[in-house]
Formats: structure tokens, C-alpha cells, sequence
């Protein structure tokens, strides 16, 4: 067989190893997930809990398994879920915009979000709770603050750089009508809308995390068709062209499924960010830019990165759930630090 077929099959199955490694570090930081907050679980009681309607002949503890079951699993599915939203939207951005800059909070799809819901905090909407107003609201926006960027990326006279700067354009935007509504509402309204902005995942129910599980499953599997297309498009605009791709037409489409996926999951637990700027990174220094394994990475590696978030921010202050994120703040700022000076040593 031939040599350098060998060495592909060799890296593929490396990569492959990788991801399945990655696998398992989700789900022991799930279990961690269940197992922590007010109320101390083992991770082998959660496992119990987790395992008993499977097998019957397990015996758990009635209250570990309320715990387990009503309280803290659809918050651990929902950080893992929204992670990987979130890295696998910043990582098709930074892809189609060549921009390792890019992510969903860079273009303001967040702040578009934000604006949204603190509309409804202060204003409310006649006939609908503010429970169900709320994502709907921050939703609405962010599909509004894409129909702007989906107009730029349809124009063959626009390339990546413009799109960028357009993205950033709506960020200050709004950024600047959402400190124009905390400062027309009441302090308590004002504080109402910057706990929103915090992200929480305290309002997960079992609803809500079939929504965003059922839409980020949807856009996965219709980004993965044009893994080959963005392959080709990290060679190069022109590469990219002269092998026949349709770059508009492929910056739309990517541009429209990452904002509905983006969009569902921030209007459920709020403002979240450096998910989809630092975990993009990281999967690219495991797997390389093979779309196929480099889509998957990110993804996994968003997973884990809230997942651990929400883990920290429970035991940070003990008995009391810290803002998820301030926390994801704080643990990628250092990431982002790391990744920019060894990307500086790479070119020395």
C-alpha cells in the first residue's frame, strides 16, 4: 500500500482518537456537573441515578435521584448542549470569514440578543409571560441583527473583511441601545436585564433543552454537507473559486445556519461569551482545518469548555451559583492570552 496513504490513514485515526478522548472528557464533566452545587452528589451516586430507570436492580437514594433527575440534569444537558452551539458557530464564522477574530459575539448576534430581551425586561409584551417573552424577544433580534449581515455576505461585492466590520458595526450599535433601555428603566428593571446579560442556565427545562438540542442536531448535520466546500474555502477565496465553489452563495447559507443555531441558544441562558472564540482555537491545534474532524472538534470542545464552567461556577462560592458568564470570561481570557502568544512564537 502506498506509503503516504498509510500516513493519512494514520492521522485520520489520530484525530479520530482525539475527538472520542474529548468525548469522554464531556461526560465526566457532565457527571461533575450533576454531582456539584448546593446540595453535594457523588459522581458515583449520580451515575446510579442517571443508570437506574435503565436498570431497575440499581438502588439510589430517593432524594439524590430527585436531585439528579427534576433539578441539575437538563442545566448539565443545556451546558453542553449550548457549548457546542456556540463552538461550532464560532468556528464555521472564523471558517467563511477568515477571521480568527470572528465568532457569534464578535458580529453582534449577542448584543442583538441582549437588546432583544432587555425590550421585554422593561417594556414587556401584552398577553405573553415574561418567561416565554423573553427568548423570544432576544431571539427576534438576533435574526434581525443577521438579516443586516445576510444582505452584506449575498453581495459578491463584499468579502470576508467587509462582512467583519459590518459584524462589528452592529455590535457597538447594539451595544448602545441596550445601555439606552437600562438607563430609561427603574434600577430594579436595569438589574433584571444585566442578570440576564450574566448567562445563566438556571431556567433550563426539559423543553427548552429539546428546542436547542433538536436545532444545533439540524444545523450540524447541514453544515456537515459543506464540510468539502469549507475546506476549500481555508485554501483561499480564489482556490476556492477556481474549484468551482459559489463563495456568496456558501457565506449565506453558512451565514443563515449559524445564526439560528446562535440565536436559539442565547435566547435561552443569555449572554455567553469567549465560547466561540477560544474553543474554535483549541479544536484547530488538535485536528487541523479538515472541516470534517475540525467542525466536530470545536463542537466537543465547546461542550466541555461550559461544561466546566458550570462546574466551577457552583463551587466557586460555596452554596451560591456564581454568573456562568463571568466565569467563562475568566477562564478564556487566559486561553485567548495563551493562544495569541503561541501563535506569535509560531512566526518568530
Amino acid at each position: 500500500m502506498n506509503k503516504y496513504l498509510l500516513d493519512y490513514k494514520a492521522v485520520q485515526k489520530k484525530k479520530a482518537l482525539l475527538l472520542l478522548f474529548f468525548c469522554v472528557l464531556c461526560f465526566i464533566s457532565f457527571l461533575c456537573d450533576i454531582a456539584t452545587g448546593p446540595s453535594m452528589i457523588s459522581p458515583i451516586s449520580v451515575a446510579k441515578a442517571l443508570f437506574q430507570p435503565i436498570f431497575s436492580s440499581i438502588e439510589v437514594d430517593e432524594l439524590d435521584y430527585i436531585i439528579t433527575h427534576s433539578l441539575r440534569l437538563p442545566q448539565a444537558i443545556m451546558a453542553l448542549v449550548v457549548g457546542a452551539s456556540l463552538g461550532l458557530g464560532g468556528a464555521l464564522i472564523q471558517t467563511i470569514l477568515n477571521n480568527p477574530m470572528a465568532s457569534p459575539y464578535t458580529l453582534g448576534l449577542a448584543a442583538a440578543a441582549g437588546f432583544g430581551a432587555s425590550l421585554v425586561i422593561a417594556f414587556g409584551v401584552a398577553g405573553i409571560s415574561i418567561y416565554f417573552a423573553v427568548p423570544i424577544g432576544a431571539f427576534v433580534m438576533t435574526m434581525l441583527c443577521s438579516s443586516v449581515l445576510f444582505l452584506f455576505a449575498k453581495s459578491r461585492r463584499f468579502d470576508s473583511s467587509m462582512l467583519v466590520l459590518v459584524g462589528i458595526s452592529l455590535l457597538f450599535l447594539f451595544q448602545s441601545l441596550l445601555s439606552l433601555v437600562q438607563y430609561l428603566s427603574s434600577p430594579e428593571v436595569s438589574q433584571q436585564i444585566l442578570f440576564w446579560l450574566f448567562g445563566s442556565l438556571n431556567k433550563s427545562k426539559w423543553y427548552n433543552v429539546i428546542i436547542v438540542f433538536v436545532i444545533t442536531f439540524i444545523c450540524f448535520i447541514f453544515l456537515l454537507k459543506d464540510s468539502w466546500r469549507l475546506s476549500a474555502f481555508r485554501l483561499g477565496e480564489q482556490r476556492a473559486q477556481a474549484l468551482g465553489v459559489n463563495l456568496s452563495a456558501l457565506r449565506f447559507r453558512v451565514l443563515l445556519i449559524i445564526s439560528i443555531m446562535s440565536a436559539t441558544a442565547i435566547s435561552f441562558v443569555g449572554v455567553i461569551g469567549f465560547i466561540g472564540l477560544v474553543a474554535p482555537h483549541i479544536a484547530r491545534m488538535i485536528v487541523g482545518e479538515d472541516q470534517r474532524f475540525f467542525m466536530l472538534a470545536s463542537l466537543l470542545t465547546g461542550a466541555l469548555f461550559l461544561s466546566l464552567s458550570s462546574v466551577i461556577s457552583k463551587i466557586l462560592i460555596p452554596g451560591a451559583l456564581f454568573p456562568i458568564g463571568i466565569v467563562t470570561s475568566f477562564i478564556g481570557v487566559p486561553f485567548f492570552f495563551f493562544i495569541v502568544y503561541r501563535k506569535k512564537n509560531a512566526f518568530n
